[in-house]
């Protein structure tokens, strides 16, 4: 098949996800291309089967704001009669099915047929397109796809509960490639993050207000009052300030590391004995997967798809939003016996075995098939 993809080309969940189906769909056969305004940051290899067309947006004067969507739509257009696109894969309802739809009718008037596969993440739904100006094109971008998946149970319920859809939904959850998580580190690498006798807590995150990371500093606080330990904190964004002045005055900030966005992911997580994700809510919980997969158990609150991912009392534990009491007694108890401890590393790598992506790549390659040989028969 040749695929069209539109995703969000950064360091976001889901273009990460959609930039990684691609260059494992590439690998199946298929030939892949990726439609957005920058090359997707997991994007690290062009080749015969992967190609990457840059939406330009032309500045004018007259416009405030400059029409992404016009440009996207326009450009798929002409990528699809270029290189004979067979289906189209958005990710995000807004701006991105929408603008596919725009091309999808702009294609028919030439007689070219151009199916849409929709993948809803997250906060397309739950904050940008439940607002009273958005809902309605979220609404129409939705029913008028020819396929609509989301990322778990818990986006399916909630997109169903906010809109109008006429639509069926299908889940297909977010995966995770476990063969680039088979790392064989140096203790002496360890060594650089934490001594013999102190324990690695992680927590990765865009930390923006939603991850709740101020409750990431106090159950650390309670840990390392207990047991020796030093947190790994990675990711940029609006509220590290904030965190870097609480743990001044907690008089911790000799046990955080701040990486900042690191390219050393893998690494920080072989290391790493509990991974901490007390969002407020989180569509499915990516972040949390990967540590999974490194075999890091997972304290999380249990909003969202997070309890989809994290088995409670097998890969890690799962508490209420916010309840920093609780999710310090879970991680004490995990932290506190080396068999318990392994034993929950073990749990933790097997469950995201669940998640491998050749387990669900081909879910999406089904819906493919499924959504051209529906078009054949209109």
């Amino acid at each position: 098949m040749k695929i069209g993809i539109v995703c969000y080309p950064t360091f976001g969940g889901s273009g990460v996800v959609a930039t990684e189906l691609g260059l494992e769909l590439s690998k199946r056969g298929h030939e892949i291309h990726f439609i957005t305004y920058n090359q997707p940051v997991r994007l690290e290899l062009i080749s015969n089967n992967v190609h990457y067309h840059e939406v330009n947006v032309p500045e004018y004067p007259l416009f405030h704001y400059q029409p992404y969507e016009l440009a996207l739509s326009s450009k798929l257009v002409d990528m699809v009669k270029l290189h004979g696109i067979e289906i189209l894969h958005v990710h995000y309802a807004i701006p991105h099915a929408y603008a596919g739809y725009m091309a999808k009718k702009m294609l028919q008037e030439e007689g070219i047929y151009l199916p849409i596969v929709t993948t809803l993440h997250g906060t397309d739904i739950t904050l940008v397109g439940s607002h009273p100006f958005y809902k309605p094109a979220v609404t129409f971008s939705i029913n008028k796809s020819d396929a609509v998946t989301t990322v778990s149970q818990s986006l399916k319920d909630e997109t169903l509960r906010l809109f109008d859809i006429k639509n069926d939904i299908s889940v297909v959850p977010n995966f995770i490639d476990l063969e680039k998580y088979n790392h064989e580190f140096t203790d002496c690498q360890r060594a650089m993050m934490a001594n013999d006798d102190e324990k690695i807590i992680t927590h990765i995150s865009n930390l923006r207000p939603v991850k709740r990371v101020q409750d990431v500093i106090s159950v650390f606080y309670n840990i390392q009052k207990e047991i020796p330990s030093k947190l790994m904190f990675i990711g940029e964004g609006p509220e590290k300030e904030k965190v870097e002045l609480r743990c001044q005055e907690l008089g911790i900030l000799n046990k955080v590391v701040f990486f900042g966005r690191s390219n050393e992911i893998d690494k920080i997580l072989c290391f790493s004995d509990l991974f901490l994700l007390p969002s407020q809510t989180e569509s499915f919980g990516l972040a949390a997967l990967e540590a999974m997969a490194s075999g890091v158990p997972v304290i999380s609150s249990n909003t969202g798809g997070l309890p989809e991912v994290n088995i409670h009392g097998k890969s890690g534990f799962l508490s209420n939003v916010g309840d920093v009491d609780h999710m310090t007694k879970n991680a004490l108890h995990i932290l506190s016996d080396e068999t318990r401890l392994k034993t929950f590393k073990n749990n933790a790598r097997n469950e995201a075995l669940k998640f491998d992506i050749h387990a669900i790549v081909p879910k999406y390659e089904a819906i493919y098939e499924d959504t051209l040989a529906k078009c054949l028969v209109l």
